[in-house]
């Protein structure tokens, strides 16, 4: 039987060569309508949280001869139908009013008209960094719209707390853009690479 190599000083080592994720190497890179940037750099840099989506397969039953067989059926992308980020509000909330003009533009209550198609060039363009801030890897959400700018509340009796606003996205699916790509084949196997 081979040695379980799961000692603290395996997990030291481990720890030591490859570091591990914090809550903020995260970036929102862009967020596009048909392909226009909805917000700028200047916008982008006030997003405060948000979240990478999972993706899972829905596992499906099929009966046989008194046996119950599970297969892989359809995929589903964690809150496609409400990805929220969330924004720390500048002063004239300029990223708001940007969403809000999105929104019209989608559907406008007032004229009963809007554009209510899915753009596979709308998009959200996430980035995982590593310890020095560099990219390493970037996530693409396609057909997205915004579904809600979200409330700010005000309160007179606060002592002056910086405001955020949650703005909510609706997206059909993501893809995964990477060095490693390149290496990984039709199925999602490494084909000869090495992670480090």
């Amino acid at each position: 039987m081979a040695d379980i190599k799961q000692t603290i000083q395996d997990f030291y080592k481990v720890a030591q060569t490859r570091d591990f994720a914090r809550d903020f190497s995260f970036r929102v890179l862009d967020i596009s309508n048909k392909g226009v940037p909805i917000l700028t750099e200047d916008d982008l840099v006030l997003a405060a949280t948000a979240q990478l989506p999972g993706k899972s397969i829905a596992a499906k039953d099929v009966p046989y001869n008194g046996f119950t067989f599970r297969i892989p059926g359809v995929v589903e992308y964690n809150n496609a139908q409400a990805y929220v980020i969330s924004f720390y509000c500048d002063a004239n909330t300029q990223a708001r009013i940007a969403l809000e003009n999105w929104i019209s533009e989608t559907y406008d209550d007032a004229s009963s008209t809007g554009d209510g198609l899915l753009h596979d060039n709308s998009t959200i363009t996430l980035a995982q960094l590593n310890a020095k801030f560099e990219v390493i890897r970037t996530y693409k959400l396609y057909g997205v719209w915004p579904q809600q700018a979200g409330d700010i509340a005000y309160d007179l009796t606060q002592t002056g707390e910086v405001l955020k606003m949650e703005c909510t996205f609706v997206y059909q699916f993501f893809r995964r853009d990477n060095e490693l790509n390149t290496a990984i084949n039709a199925v999602g196997k490494l084909a000869g690479a090495v992670l480090g």
